[in-house]
């Protein structure tokens, strides 16, 4: 969907790394080695992205390195096209209409990083969960995203990853 409104894949793979999780960072070796890109190709992205004000930049020790903008206007509505782009809406929203008492689900893995790897690793945190929907729920999802989805249920909450819903309330 994404790809073909923004026909560079290293921009692309750049805005995942950073509006997945706001707490991603990266320098551009680094990024460069994650990404399996030439410098030259992270650095023009990571320059246009910053000079845009979509990225803040922040130079220490000989190394620059790089975060999402948070203060931008358009940080938010980035961040939901990025979530849209991998799918993370489709599984909140599937996830919520048949799964029980779901309190918090958590991305883990190289999404919560920012690495489009083709598995997302979800964990769904809650009480009386219907363990039976959750092999139907991943194929339906899987179809849906054209991603590779593994859950696993536990009933406290996560100590790490990226959280994309949260109701302690139930």
């Amino acid at each position: 969907m994404l790809e073909t409104l923004i026909t560079s894949k290293t921009r692309l793979r750049i805005l995942v790394k950073f509006f997945t999780n706001a707490a991603n960072n990266g320098h551009l070796r680094g990024l460069a080695e994650e990404m399996n890109e030439s410098t030259n190709a992270i650095r023009k992205e990571l320059n246009n992205l910053s000079e845009a004000g979509y990225l803040e930049k922040k130079a220490a020790q000989n190394r620059v390195s790089y975060k999402a903008n948070t203060k931008h206007p358009l940080f938010k509505t980035l961040q939901e096209i990025v979530f849209k782009h991998l799918g993370l809406d489709a599984i909140i929203t599937m996830i919520l209409e048949r799964m029980g008492i779901v309190q918090q689900i958590v991305v883990l893995g190289d999404y919560a990083n920012g690495i489009d790897s083709g598995t997302i690793e979800v964990l769904i945190v809650g009480k009386e969960l219907n363990a039976d929907y959750i092999d139907q729920l991943a194929l339906k999802i899987e179809a849906e995203i054209k991603r590779k989805v593994v859950f696993t249920l536990q009933n406290v909450p996560a100590a790490s990853g990226l959280v994309i819903y949260e109701n302690f309330e139930n």
